[in-house]
């Protein structure tokens, strides 16, 4: 494959970074409701010659400040910088991959390709001299006719990426590129890319990628920025000092994985907590959002824990590869049944407490009423909902009277998420009923 112009990987290394952010905040406004603060005082910089992962869950912010950055949206508050000029729209010099490709199906490969350099009004020739340097670069030669129904989604993402080289940018942004192809393409893709990087034949002096997948971020990245969630913050910055090629049996990448499992599980101090919102512990209150989780997958997860060669316990990272699970399935599971009290999260590791194993060594009708106690104990929100239902004479309320209190402590689409969450829970512990066609709690059976 050719090589398109770039400047060896040694020269890529300056000291002035090419971003600097700083007290970074994103709030959307909500009319009469609390505002949702999507991020709150992130700070960082991407540095000439390294690849860097922003990790963290679904809702951490990640895609707002990939957009900050490439100038498609101001943040509310703070300061963004590329090359030392603040930024206030997009900036010639940073190009974007999306995870759902993003091509124009009425254009061919090359068409696509070419796209960009048009905007910029490059000559006819020079553009298809160059798109052609990037078709090739990627690994797409002899598809420069085809149009993007014609071709499997990996090569539609390897167009994605040609078009994102082919304007020579100093920064690639790279939005969960992988998240959207098979297990097999996506790693096929990763190493493409990483082998390129290493070579030097990127026409790019550095990547910002987001992910949720810990795996992915130690296989690719320099520098990993950990983010929490509610809001997004930069938690944790880990440096990945493994030279490439990188393999997944490595002791010490296994180690680093292990590492970040147990950065993304740890709990927040009392003190950080309570700065965060405002004295009032996060756990606490009918303002706790749920994660919207099967009690099938709670009950499959405890199941899966108690069963050998865990019994009990599992390391995380060790129990995602044995489930073919993501982060952002993992965890929120865990999560649920931490909050339930029927496991507890900590380091890494996931461990059923006594309530989990009584639960999973139960008949279904003495797992629901156990369901029902912890239900009723440790959400606010059900109880509320079933004190409600007791006191009216109709025991009837609409869906309404809850979500509305909701949105005091959340976004709308969060409120709506965390509804669907308890009224599931409550359905299967036969707390409280609910009537799709009213959008009505009920008690089927009031006492």
């Amino acid at each position: 494959m050719p090589m398109l112009e770039t400047t060896d990987l040694g020269e890529r290394v300056a000291s002035a970074p090419l971003v600097e952010i700083a007290g970074v905040r994103q709030v959307y406004h909500k009319g009469d409701n609390a505002d949702l603060v999507v991020l709150d005082d992130v700070s960082l910089t991407i540095q000439q010659g390294e690849i860097v992962g922003l990790l963290g869950r679904s809702g951490s912010g990640k895609s707002t400040l990939l957009r900050i950055i490439a100038g498609l949206l101001q943040p509310t508050s703070g300061r963004v910088q590329w090359r030392g000029t603040p930024i206030s729209g997009p900036c010639e010099g940073i190009a974007m991959v999306f995870q759902s490709f993003a091509l124009f199906p009425w254009l061919t490969v090359l068409g696509n390709v070419e796209l960009g350099l048009e905007a910029l009004g490059i000559p006819t020739s020079e553009r298809r001299r160059r798109a052609i340097e990037a078709i090739d670069l990627i690994g797409l030669d002899g598809f420069e006719s085809a149009y993007p129904k014609e071709l499997s989604g990996g090569m539609r993402q390897r167009v994605g990426f040609a078009r994102a080289f082919v304007v020579h940018p100093r920064l690639m942004l790279m939005d969960e590129p992988f998240s959207a192809l098979d297990v097999l393409t996506a790693e096929t893709l990763r190493t493409d890319l990483i082998d390129l990087w290493s070579e030097g034949r990127l026409p790019i002096e550095s990547i910002l990628m987001v992910t949720h997948n810990i795996e992915e971020a130690v296989l690719l990245c320099d520098r990993i920025l950990i983010f929490s969630s509610n809001p997004g913050r930069v938690a944790s910055e880990v440096k990945v000092e493994i030279p490439h090629p990188r393999s997944r049996t490595d002791p010490v990448f296994r180690k680093l994985v292990d590492d970040i499992y147990g950065l993304m599980t740890q709990r927040p101090t009392t003190e950080r907590v309570e700065k965060r919102t405002g004295g009032v512990v996060l756990g606490s209150g009918i303002g706790m959002a749920l994660p919207r989780i099967s009690t099938n997958r709670l009950s499959g997860l405890m199941e899966a824990l108690a069963s050998p060669p865990y019994d009990g316990s599992a390391d995380l990272p060790d129990l995602a590869a044995t489930l073919q699970m993501e982060v952002d399935d993992l965890f929120p599971i865990a999560e649920a049944l931490q909050l339930l009290r029927f496991a507890e999260v900590a380091e890494g590791d996931v461990k059923l407490t006594p309530y989990g194993r009584r639960y999973v060594e139960s008949s279904l009708d003495a797992r629901k009423r156990l369901f029902a106690d912890h239900l009723l104990a440790f959400v606010p929100l059900a109880g509320l909902i079933r004190r409600v239902l007791d006191e009216r004479p109709s025991h009837r309320a609409p869906f309404r009277r809850f979500s509305e209190e909701l949105e005091d402590h959340m976004s709308e689409e969060r409120a709506e998420e965390t509804m669907r969450a308890v009224i599931s829970w409550g359905r299967y512990a036969e707390l409280f009923g609910y009537d799709e066609n009213t959008n009505e709690l009920n008690l089927d059976n009031p006492a």
